[in-house]
């Protein structure tokens, strides 16, 4: 394999890190994690045990993800967020075999600061804005803000607002792709 780690990076054994991945100054990987192709891990990132990170996935500095959590491809985790993987943490307790997991799918971006309270999933390319306090299932393409996050839109595939006309459709300014909404839920269909 041949993908690059900063002198004062930290890789456990028994990582699977994918050819051109970048990892930058101070991050630890923790063993037995899964980082895809192309990722770009940035400084003082902390990846816990048997994460799976997809390919082409970007993870901003300060960034924790921790044991539980799964991203798919072309995922990005903004500067300084975090996901939590016990819903109930006490020091005195022992909860590793309590982890709940949290699943991100394809191109969805979680924004500067954001939270991530386990157990609730981010749908594909939904938008997730600096600051916001995940505490429920995201639906696909969703653009959610604030503590606790609530929906305030769609995003299309390229990150711009969705605007839907009567019959239910919406382009994208940037790409042209057509996007459908039905009974609250977002479709491209070309």
């Amino acid at each position: 394999m041949s993908y690059f780690s900063h002198e004062t990076a930290v890789i456990d054994n028994g990582c699977a890190i994918g050819d051109g991945t970048k990892i930058w100054h101070f991050s630890h990987i923790m063993p037995d994690c899964r980082i895809g192709n192309s990722c770009n891990i940035g400084q003082n990132v902390v990846i816990s045990p048997q994460v799976v990170l997809g390919n082409n996935v970007k993870v901003q500095n300060n960034v924790s993800i921790y044991t539980g959590v799964t991203c798919d491809d072309d995922v990005f985790l903004g500067p300084s967020i975090v996901f939590t993987n016990v819903i109930n943490p006490r020091s005195a307790v022992n909860r590793r075999d309590q982890y709940a997991t949290t699943h991100v799918g394809k191109g969805a971006s979680i924004g500067a600061n954001a939270t991530i309270v386990c157990g609730h999933d981010i749908g594909e390319y939904a938008f997730i804005g600096a600051g916001a306090v995940v505490t429920k299932n995201i639906p696909a393409y969703a653009l959610v803000v604030g503590n606790p996050s609530r929906q305030i839109g769609w995003m299309s595939e390229y990150g711009h607002k969705l605007q839907f006309n009567k019959d239910g459709e919406a382009t994208c300014p940037e790409s042209g792709q057509v996007y459908k909404l039905i009974d609250k839920q977002v479709k491209r269909i070309s």
